[in-house]
């Protein structure tokens, strides 16, 4: 194989559900890459024709690969099944409404013989209107490669108040097989939201090297309706608590321990406000209090969401 010539050694996992109107042009953006050995796609039992508009989008190289699912079991365990059905050195995740650039692998891989995990900046732009001018995940966005640690990644994905949010646990980087096999890394699949948080959270916490790159390419397609923006109490409850299993299983330092705390304190925090209003809207007393019991500072983060919901209402109230 000449120099100029890609060399195929990714996997592309795209776990798709009800994705008919998208997969193909995500599919198409993922042979398009010239290091693309293999695309994995696992429907998670759709109902809709999410496999054949995959289909339509086959180049005829025979890199695509359709599986089905015999009952949704959601995304961390389509993923897996993908992992098992492929054979690349290098693993990278693509959602099924989400597309490459050209030349994205390409700009990761060069950095290859220096990451575990190669991961880059995320464009975003509005389903609406995939043509128009592109925002950034990650403010500030980097400019030039950088090593991620442990404490940042997991602090990077704590909400704090009047600070846009920009989790590193959205990220889809590269991800090198062979560091996963070695250390038995797969997505829990108990796991709806936060999967990824938890398999990147955990690799790092086994000593991967996470190198992060200005953007490359990946366009995350924005949609007031997706899946992940759908979650839970239950969903909220297991990634809260994938915390504590990653305390109780990695070998971490004292400031990596903090970090993982205060992350868990920030989603306890929004998981005891989704459960202050199921409480109220059932008028369960006893549950309503239980909420404001948890550890500081989850009843002041209540306390500051009743005011703003109060202040709301009376300025949407009658004169």
């Amino acid at each position: 194989m000449s120099a100029t010539t890609p060399t195929p050694q990714v996997c592309i996992i795209i776990a798709a559900y009800n994705a008919e109107k998208t997969i193909a042009r995500a599919v198409a953006s993922a042979l398009a890459q010239g290091e693309t050995a293999e695309i994995v796609v696992v429907d998670d039992a759709s109902t809709d024709q999410t496999l054949a508009a995959a289909l339509s989008a086959d180049d005829g190289t025979h890199r695509l690969k359709l599986l089905r699912q015999p009952q949704n079991a959601g995304p961390s365990a389509a993923r897996n099944r993908a992992i098992a059905e492929s054979t690349s050195p290098w693993l990278a995740v693509l959602d099924a409404d989400d597309f490459f650039l050209p030349g994205r692998l390409c700009g990761l891989l060069r950095h290859a013989e220096n990451a575990d995990f190669i991961a880059d900046n995320m464009w975003q732009v509005p389903e609406t209107d995939i043509n128009a001018p592109r925002t950034s995940l990650l403010d500030p966005a980097p400019t030039a490669p950088e090593h991620v640690n442990f404490d940042r990644f997991v602090l990077s994905n704590v909400t704090r108040p009047g600070k846009q949010r920009a989790e590193l646990g959205f990220i889809k980087p590269l991800m090198r097989r062979s560091f996963l096999d070695r250390h038995n890394l797969r997505y829990q699949e108990h796991m709806r939201l936060g999967e990824d948080f938890e398999l990147y959270a955990r690799a790092l916490g086994l000593g991967a090297r996470m190198l992060l790159l200005p953007a490359q390419g990946y366009i995350s397609v924005v949609r007031p309706n997706s899946l992940s923006g759908q979650h839970t109490e239950t969903d909220l409850l297991n990634l809260r608590d994938c915390d504590h299993a990653l305390l109780a299983s990695l070998p971490l330092n004292t400031s990596a321990k903090q970090a993982l705390r205060q992350h868990y304190l920030s989603l306890d925090c929004r998981l005891q406000w989704r459960l202050l209003i199921l409480a109220v809207k059932h008028r369960n007393v006893k549950a309503a209090l239980a909420t404001f019991l948890r550890p500081w500072p989850v009843p002041l983060y209540l306390l500051r969401k009743l005011a703003e919901t109060f202040a709301q209402r009376m300025q949407g109230a009658p004169a």
